[in-house]
């Protein structure tokens, strides 16, 4: 049994100061005052800062200096997920952008054997793409796209463990597809869209939620609302955002945030091989070359491709440049991720009974440690 303390606690019920967090077994035990710390608990003195939940990241396709979509195997999500636990991430979904099918096939592989071998953080897969219109596709390839058959669906269902999230765009697939995608386990954003509202009505309920809330989508308009406007005004619908100030203003990530319900708003980094390596400044996404251009990732004809944010550093935007108080901030790196994958009675927030997936931020909310089921490493080791 381990406690804990030294650190404010943010819970469900605000921060708590003078708490001790107990664990053991990978498990959160209880939440107790400093004083009355079991006998027989191993105390760990933290330096101040704050003690949260561990991120979790819906939308990583790389970092480390690689990419899920080059190399779709269970080494490669190890890598990424020991990149983007040094910044804070202790759950994630590694994420295969348009792709080959039999790439994809590997994809889900990949993630079978993380998951059967119980790797740190992975929580199944999310598939972005390839059933998405030309018209919004990014940086996706055009040669990938391509309409959603039986024999997708049954690929894309094909895991069979943990959380598969789809993201797809609900004007160019059958209704019935969406619905039978679900019937299957599979959960269902919309995304790289040009959507109006009453294609977004009529997926409902099937439709779960909506990727990069903003971007690669029809924009809000003030009389036709758009695939971002019915985002926003569908209060059903659970939206993500990167918060990188690049991809949506910070103004906006504030409309976003005041408009849609509590919980129902966010945090995705859309990560790319950069993160979790400064020095590394291109590289390829597919057939084309990514750079870093001004603090972005840019193709050569100028398109965003992706991000170089960490969950961490969003959570830091959140606060400093959106103007969300931190414990708002923190429940939509963790909790309201946790939530939309129907993962809140085991994850997401520091509660008793929940995992011990944690993170510990200074008074700069920087990352000082990660706790994985119980297992501490500081950001000098997995940095």
């Amino acid at each position: 049994m381990d406690a804990l303390i030294g650190a404010r606690l943010h819970t469900p019920e605000g921060f708590l100061a003078d708490r001790a967090l107990v664990c053991a077994d990978g498990v959160i035990r209880d939440i107790v005052t400093e004083d009355t710390v079991p006998a027989d608990a191993r105390i760990t003195q933290l330096e101040g800062g704050t003690l949260a939940a561990g991120f979790i990241d819906l939308q990583v396709n790389g970092g480390g200096d690689v990419m899920f979509n080059d190399a779709p195997t269970a080494a490669t999500i190890a890598r990424i997920g020991h990149a983007h636990r040094a910044l804070g991430t202790t759950a994630f979904l590694p994420t295969f952008i348009s792709g080959p099918r039999a790439d994809m096939a590997r994809a889900v592989e990949a993630v079978r054997e993380a998951l059967d071998r119980a790797m740190p953080g992975v929580l199944g897969i999310h598939f972005e793409g390839p059933h998405i219109n030309l018209a919004r596709r990014g940086a996706h390839d055009a040669n990938e796209i391509a309409a959603l058959g039986d024999d997708d669906i049954d690929l894309l269902a094909s895991l069979g463990a943990g959380r598969t999230l789809v993201t797809l765009a609900p004007e160019c697939v059958e209704r019935d597809s969406i619905g039978a995608l679900a019937a299957r386990g599979v959960i269902v954003a919309a995304g790289h869209t040009e959507a109006d509202a009453r294609t977004f009505d009529m997926a409902a309920p099937q439709l779960k939620g909506v990727t990069h809330l903003f971007n690669a989508m029809g924009p809000l308009g003030h009389r036709e609302l758009g695939a971002a406007g019915a985002a926003l005004t569908r209060d059903h619908l659970a939206c993500s955002i990167i918060a990188d100030g690049a991809h949506v203003h910070w103004d906006v990530v504030r409309l976003a945030w005041r408009a849609k319900p509590r919980g129902k708003l966010f945090l995705v980094t859309d990560a790319m091989a950069p993160v979790g390596v400064p020095a590394l400044d291109e590289f390829s996404l597919g057939d084309e070359l990514v750079r870093v251009v001004d603090g972005c990732l840019r193709t050569a004809d100028g398109r965003l491709a992706g991000s170089l944010l960490d969950m961490g550093q969003a959570v830091r935007n959140c606060v400093a440049h959106v103007g969300i108080p931190l414990e708002d901030a923190l429940a939509m790196a963790a909790a309201y991720p946790a939530d939309f994958l129907g993962l809140a009675e085991s994850r997401g927030r520091l509660a008793p009974g929940l995992r011990a997936d944690l993170v510990w931020l200074d008074d700069e909310l920087r990352v000082r440690a990660t706790w994985i089921g119980g297992e501490r490493s500081d950001t000098s080791e997995v940095g």
